[in-house]
């Protein structure tokens, strides 16, 4: 009984709510832009914590302590702001990285996965035989608002038999319910944002 309530915990587990001191840090150097990429949005600008050395090494670090001995193989990073978090993870923690491209941008053969946004579709494609079966992977992104990204990522993975472990993301929009549409996958962010 206890391993299952510790699990669904660790489901929901963010650092923001264990008051790292890094984080505040990190929350402070995230700009939050008005009305883009179009009105009514609140856009979450990672750049601007780039920008600060000490702060882009603690989120780089925040993630490297948590999955560092947990034998994850592959560090999928979705494209594109997860092409800048994922790779000195997949570095520190000794896994290889495989980027999830937006259509036609991969050479070679790919598979790949719809899926729908609030404004239409997408879809993410991986280089067949990045991923093997029995891979221990972990997804990084930016971002989860409504989780649809996140879901064709792991969708990816799962057809080729990788295990995904976890989807790691900087910032979680919890208004957006994204994280309900993960189906139980554990999601590990830093900061909330509402």
């Amino acid at each position: 009984m206890f391993r299952v309530e510790e699990e669904a915990e660790e489901r929901t587990m963010s650092v923001c709510k264990n008051q790292d001191p890094r984080i505040h840090g990190i929350q402070t150097k995230i700009r939050v832009v008005p009305n883009f990429p179009k009105p009514g949005i609140m856009f979450q600008d990672i750049t601007t914590l780039l920008l600060d050395p000490k702060a882009f090494k603690d989120t780089v670090d925040l993630f490297v302590e948590r999955y560092k001995g947990k034998n994850i193989s592959v560090v999928a990073g979705v494209e594109a702001r997860g092409f800048i978090f994922g790779p000195p993870i997949a570095l520190a923690i000794g896994a290889k990285f495989v980027p999830l491209r937006k259509p036609r941008k991969l050479p070679g053969k790919v598979i790949s996965e719809e899926y729908v946004l609030e404004y239409g579709k997408d879809c993410l494609e991986m280089h067949i035989g990045a991923v093997e079966p029995g891979d221990r992977a972990l997804v990084v992104d930016d971002l989860i608002a409504t989780g649809g990204t996140l879901c064709a990522a792991m969708k990816l993975l799962e057809r080729v038999g990788a295990e995904v472990v976890e989807c790691a993301c900087v910032i979680e929009l919890p208004d957006l319910k994204g994280r309900e549409r993960l189906n139980g996958k554990p999601l590990y962010i830093l900061v909330e944002t509402h």
